[in-house]
């Protein structure tokens, strides 16, 4: 959605995610264990269509806005399951694993508002954000979005929204190939302190000012060959 498609107030479902752990491997890295300060989309995406059942549930033209906070970090030891030079699994070994603790996750639907209302209420599958074993708790309630400017806040920003968001530019994955032989990858501003005055062009802003700014598409259905797809 673009500020030039911002009329009218619009109703959206509120979507609030909490875990105690959550950690995030940037897949730019093979071999170590490099964390993301916040989770990429295509993992937001995940969470959706698993709570829906699976991809084919969920319409390709779905789109959400999303910010995320953690209250704390540390680094724990987990076991890794490499694989040798023939895809094999190789001895499990210890290997130190970065986390964020105490998160929330926020994320704003206005598609099908009452359809996601439901499958939130009674998932399909059980939902998890980040590694399979940390699963989450869900809770979601109606709000009205006002168009126009908002406080960027602990909000996820897609790349080239003005004036320059406070923080860091991450390249992160958008969707991921239902075969997993492809990912989409683009840029988004993130400021992990989430105390950012800053006003920037969202689109739209929650009751209490915060931005909310719509995301790139992460429906596999929508992926397209070009630059920003990568094997």
């Amino acid at each position: 959605m673009t500020t030039a498609e911002v009329r009218t107030p619009a109703e959206a479902l509120e979507v609030t995610v909490t875990a105690p752990i959550v950690s995030f491997r940037n897949p730019l890295y093979a071999g170590v264990q490099v964390a993301l300060p916040c989770p990429p989309p295509s993992t937001v995406g995940g969470m959706l269509a698993a709570a829906a059942g699976g991809w084919d549930e969920v319409s390709p033209e779905t789109r959400f806005a999303m910010a995320f906070h953690s209250r704390g970090a540390g680094i724990d030891l987990e076991t890794y399951h490499p694989l040798d030079a023939t895809g094999r699994k190789a001895e499990p070994t210890p290997r130190e694993r970065e986390f964020l603790a105490d998160v929330t996750l926020t994320v704003w639907l206005t598609l099908h508002v009452e359809l996601w209302e439901r499958r939130l209420r009674r998932p399909v599958w059980p939902l998890r954000l980040g590694r399979s074993q940390d699963l989450v708790r869900v809770t979601s309630r109606r709000v009205m979005l006002r168009p126009g400017s908002g406080r960027q806040g602990p909000a996820v920003l897609p790349e080239g929204i003005a004036p320059l968001p406070t923080g860091i530019l991450l390249r992160l994955p958008t969707s991921v190939a239902l075969n997993r032989h492809h990912t989409r990858w683009d840029g988004y501003h993130f400021d992990a302190s989430g105390r950012s005055d800053t006003m920037v062009e969202s689109g739209w802003a929650d009751e209490a000012g915060q931005a909310v700014a719509y995301l790139p598409p992460v429906h596999p259905a929508r992926m397209r060959p070009g630059p920003l797809q990568e094997g």
